[in-house]
């Protein structure tokens, strides 16, 4: 079957219709990843392409039905959106000085929700004394009680395309949440 890659979904042969199920994801430099992970190990292929500019990407975040945008300039400016997809409290983190992003479930224990804030390269909690690495969302400190952040998928997308492939969406800014279709009218 030929597969979508912005929806996941097959569009072409025996398993068209068909979605694949998202997975936890977060974009991290080799370096970075291997200092978190020395274990991993990765096929390298020459690819003839050293990357791409996330400048002028978004990090998408679908859950369920509904799917929210954020993108990367807007990211930059407060460095965690502490948003609800779908209901479920998220946030999407962005490392300064890097391209390195995560999603997480703000919400512990599955009751208490919690909003985050980037600080000396630990995700800390907003009024609170938890803080978490801001890579894998593990507790820090006495101050978590063993609490992690659960980790959610999230994928980067072009705007354009995200309009495309997820035209009931919205984009999250600082200003606001603007939908597609308010967008593209």
């Amino acid at each position: 079957s030929v597969w979508s890659q912005p929806i996941g979904e097959a569009i072409l042969g025996p398993l068209t219709g068909e979605r694949l199920e998202l997975l936890p994801s977060a974009l991290s430099t080799w370096a970075d990843w291997k200092q978190s992970h020395p274990d991993t190990l990765a096929l390298d292929v020459e690819s003839g392409q050293d990357g791409f500019d996330l400048e002028v990407m978004a990090i998408v975040v679908e859950l369920g039905p509904d799917s929210v945008a954020y993108p990367i300039p807007e990211l930059r400016k407060t460095l965690v959106a502490n948003h609800e997809v779908n209901g479920v409290p998220v946030a999407v983190v962005l490392e300064p000085g890097s391209d390195n992003w995560t999603v997480f479930s703000r919400r512990l224990d599955g009751e208490e929700v919690i909003e985050l804030e980037l600080t000396g390269g630990e995700l800390r909690e907003i009024g609170g004394t938890r803080s978490f690495d801001a890579t894998r969302g593990l507790a820090l400190g006495s101050g978590g009680n063993g609490q992690n952040l659960d980790p959610l998928p999230g994928f980067t997308s072009f705007p354009a395309d995200y309009t495309t492939f997820f035209p009931q969406g919205s984009f999250w800014t600082t200003e606001g949440v603007l939908t597609v279709e308010d967008l593209l009218s």
